[in-house]
């Protein structure tokens, strides 16, 4: 449910799906950072580790 009143005050939909999208614009951008900094490499087969 949004709130746009007569006087032009509120959270209307535009600004709700405005936010949503920043929203998930920024926790996408914040798991790739996450992701590009960790240590291990998770893409190796285990056959790798086997000697």
């Amino acid at each position: 449910m949004v709130d746009n009143g007569d006087d032009g005050q509120g959270f209307g939909a535009s600004s709700a799906w405005l936010s949503a999208t920043l929203l998930t614009i920024g926790y996408m951008i914040s798991r790739g950072l996450a992701k590009s900094g960790s240590r291990e490499n998770h893409d190796r087969d285990e056959r790798d580790n086997r000697r």
